[in-house]
């Protein structure tokens, strides 16, 4: 019997290869031109840049490996104007909160049930919702719950959080497949 890590045919027959090829290529150049940054240009640095961008996307796909994106252009630009919007909104309410001292802040936790299932679109979406001001992924909770640090308790933290989870999932078409 063959073990999971064994392939039944060759690797070009594998229907996420042009993913996986697209991948690679889009990785090595953004390793790429970091170096390029990282080194000024310098044309004397080029192949040793090349071996590091190649050894970056090897490692890269090891540890995370390439998953099928359906982005939708249109949502994606309508949801980052949206992120933006909301980002000054809260920034300067965070700010209205932090400096006005008849305003009490009633800090703490909450626990928002996600929708999404764990994996790199959840990280994704707690990374969003890290520099959104006034939340703060702190940890899993039980369930498919997150741990969720807030400056006001009291608002509807986990409703606000539905709506941007909502709108992140419509911007990509669906939740794509967690390798």
């Amino acid at each position: 019997m063959n073990s999971p890590d064994e392939r039944d045919g060759p690797e070009e027959l594998s229907p996420d290869r042009p993913v996986a090829l697209g991948s690679a290529i889009f990785r090595s150049i953004g390793f790429f031109g970091f170096w390029l940054v990282l080194t000024g240009a310098d044309p004397s640095d080029l192949a040793a840049g090349l071996v590091a961008a190649f050894a970056a996307t090897w490692a890269s796909l090891r540890l995370m490996p390439t998953q099928p994106w359906d982005l939708r252009p249109i949502k994606l630009a309508g949801y980052v104007s949206h992120f933006l919007r909301q980002s000054i909104t809260a920034g300067i309410d965070v700010a209205w909160l932090a400096l006005d001292p008849r305003l009490r802040l009633r800090p703490g936790f909450v626990v928002y049930q996600a929708q999404l299932p764990p994996g790199t679109t959840r990280e994704a979406f707690c990374a969003i919702m890290s520099l959104m001001p006034g939340t703060l992924p702190c940890g899993q909770a039980e369930g498919n719950g997150l741990t969720i640090h807030c400056l006001d308790v009291t608002q509807p933290v986990a409703e606000q959080l539905a709506v941007e989870e909502a709108l992140c999932v419509q911007a990509l078409r669906g939740v794509p497949r967690n390798g």
